[in-house]
């Protein structure tokens, strides 16, 4: 009567492990499922109407650039205000160039001119450093904004269609939010390297803001050396002209070489970091296998007729 009092207590407690199991599965899931359904129905109209506004820009700074050129002239007559309202002109410039870099708006025109505007006031020397200042701090601000952009409107949606299923893309933005700075600092410094774009590259990948933002002081060295050809100009047309060939010729030969270091400085860490997630991943896998294989066992004990199952147990039923 004990003995089967005690295999009745068994079977009723492994009848409550199983329920409790599959209610603790039933939670899991259905909290899986809370998490995932709102994002699926939930529209992003404000990522949308963002993303839109700014293609329309770029859109129309791009058919500007080759057609009317209302852009050009404009920057040409901010220019030719700000020598005449110096003070107030350094705000509104860094304002203007802040716009400019989220825009997709080339800055080329408005560091040239801002070189020639400020050495005119000022002088070569101070019209330098004084340009310079203002082309960093609009340019940065301007970047900032740019990779915030990026980020809120991409970063989501390249995590979860590319970086989470494929192992290369994976890797290449781990290796980005490890040894970000080293990479970004070289691109920066590589004047080929479209500015405006990898602001919002930048903002997709995983480097960190704080990575990115010290990266900026790659700008620098190209900033100054515009800012001095067009303090050197005789003129403001002559500074908004193109930079002398033998600038441009070094300019190229130097970005190349610098963005060929950092394309080999991301490869080298993408690589290490690819080889870290393929053994991760065997081992979750490895890890998974054997956790299957013995639930399998407890299933299949659990699942034994109750003669069996005393058997094994050592119970005599003789007894």
């Amino acid at each position: 009567m004990d003995e089967q009092t005690s295999n009745s207590s068994y079977q009723h407690s492994t009848i409550e492990e199983q329920s409790s199991y599959h209610r603790y599965s039933t939670a899991e899931n259905t909290n899986n499922d809370d998490d995932t359904t709102p994002s699926k129905r939930k529209c992003p109209w404000g990522k949308i109407l963002v993303a839109t506004i700014l293609i329309g820009i770029v859109t129309f700074v791009i058919i500007d650039s080759l057609t009317t050129k209302y852009i050009s002239t404009g920057f040409q007559e901010f220019l030719t205000w700000i020598e005449s309202n110096l003070v107030a002109g350094v705000f509104a410039f860094m304002g203007v160039y802040f716009i400019a870099t989220v825009c997709f708006v080339p800055g080329s025109l408005l560091t040239l001119g801002s070189g020639f505007v400020f050495g005119s006031a000022v002088g070569v020397g101070y019209g330098v450093v004084l340009a310079s200042i203002a082309v960093f701090v609009g340019a940065s601000l301007g970047s900032i904004a740019a990779f915030l952009l990026g980020r809120y409107l991409m970063r989501d949606c390249v995590r979860r269609r590319l970086v989470k299923k494929y192992p290369v893309i994976e890797a290449i933005d781990e290796a980005l939010q490890n040894n970000g700075l080293k990479i970004f600092l070289l691109l920066r410094l590589s004047p080929i390297v479209p500015f405006n774009a990898i602001n919002y590259i930048a903002g997709v990948t995983g480097i960190s803001l704080k990575d990115y933002v010290i990266a900026l002081i790659g700008i620098l060295p190209g900033t100054i050396l515009y800012c001095f050809i067009g303090a050197s100009a005789g003129g403001l047309a002559e500074a908004e002209q193109e930079v002398p060939q033998p600038v441009t010729i070094a300019s190229i030969v130097v970005g190349l070489v610098l963005a060929f270091i950092a394309v080999f400085i991301a490869s080298r860490y993408a690589k290490k970091e690819f080889n870290k997630i393929i053994e991760q991943k065997q081992n979750s896998e490895a890890g998974e296998g054997g956790q299957h294989e013995e639930d399998d066992m407890i299933d299949v004990e659990e699942g034994l007729p109750v003669d069996e199952q005393n058997v094994e147990t050592g119970v005599d039923m003789d007894n």
